[in-house]
């Protein structure tokens, strides 16, 4: 008997160690970009220059400044400014904000708006002056409708399925962005429009605010990742009572359940989620970007494992943090009672 134990000890020990070593194999990646970004020294390269605030993203015009509204100069706006990415200065150097703006469709997602965020997408992940990404809306009273149905609606079935999929797809990426992600609900979010504000870290609401995956009413399900992350972040047997009955819930309820982090009171300006938003990203500014990274990989990795793996995790996570200038400074910065300056080395 004490033969066996020690044999599955052994083999158990065995595993783990394989395990932490492929877990510290994807730590030092997403430390490691860091790293060796351009953006720790005064050289920059095509993949990082391609999203910074001097220059607009590939097919992306400059808004003019009287667009800007409390965002940097350097605004940017999709091709029929359906999509608007705002790269914030001076306070908020580092934040970035994409609006959507399809106001004659209630920023329902089409082909064209999903296409443009699978493009920001990419973008932003390999743009290491970026540090915290708010997803908010620029019309009034609505976060995201979800699906088109008007061009749901012209769509063969095997349309519907590929769309369903980039949809998907491009909603992972914004889960996997490897910065911090807020989501600042002004209006109402249904369907894939609560779906992408489940993917982010944080969901802001206003107390006005509605929310739910309606898509039983339509005889489908939630295929954006609703029927996974939903259950995960208010617990099952809710997220089930939520999606069985279509039921939409405001701001207050959301924060009760535990679907949104923060439920304000709306303001005459309309934009109080995106304000509150706006101070959260704010207060991650001044900390460590590689530890911000690792820190986020370390949680949704953790997450999906048993304690014991995730705990293999951290540590592996932890480790990439150990051999960097930024762990230095910090403790240099502590001793000398003067804020740190990191540079994401």
């Amino acid at each position: 008997m004490a033969a066996t134990v020690a044999a599955a000890a052994a083999t158990t020990l065995s595993l783990l160690q394989r395990r932490r070593a492929g877990l510290a194999a994807v730590a030092t990646a997403a430390s490691s970009s860091f790293s060796s970004s351009p953006s720790a020294s005064s050289s920059s390269s095509s993949s990082s220059s391609s999203c910074s605030p001097s220059r607009p993203l590939r097919g992306f015009a400059a808004l003019p400044p009287s667009a800007a509204r409390g965002y940097s100069s350097e605004a940017k706006a999709g091709g029929e400014e359906e999509l608007r990415v705002r790269y914030l200065d001076d306070e908020h150097k580092g934040i970035v904000v994409l609006g959507l703006n399809r106001a004659h469709a209630k920023n329902a997602l089409n082909k064209n708006l999903v296409k443009m965020m699978s493009k920001v997408m990419e973008a932003l992940k390999s743009d290491k002056k970026v540090r915290t990404v708010i997803f908010r809306s620029e019309v009034p009273g609505v976060f995201c409708a979800g699906a088109d149905l008007k061009e749901r609606a012209k769509m063969h079935s095997s349309e519907v399925s590929s769309f369903v999929s980039k949809a998907r797809a491009t909603i992972n990426e914004m889960a996997n962005l490897p910065v911090p992600t807020i989501a600042a609900i002004d209006g109402i979010a249904l369907g894939g429009g609560l779906e992408l504000a489940l993917a982010c870290d944080i969901r802001v609401a206003a107390t006005s605010a509605k929310m739910g995956l309606v898509e039983t009413k339509l005889a489908i399900i939630p295929g954006a990742g609703g029927t996974q992350r939903l259950p995960r972040t208010i617990g099952v047997s809710l997220a089930k009572e939520l999606i069985f009955s279509a039921r939409v819930v405001d701001g207050e309820e959301a924060k009760s359940i535990g679907l949104v982090g923060h439920a304000v009171e709306q303001n005459d300006a309309g934009d109080a989620a995106y304000r509150k938003a706006l101070a959260l990203a704010k207060e991650f500014l001044p900390q460590g970007p590689v530890a911000m990274r690792v820190a986020k990989l370390a949680i949704n990795q953790g997450m999906e494992v048993d304690l014991l793996t995730g705990l293999a995790i951290e540590e592996a996570c932890y480790a990439q943090t150990i051999p960097t200038k930024d762990r230095i400074e910090g403790l240099l910065a502590f001793k000398e009672k003067r804020p740190p300056r990191y540079k994401g080395e």
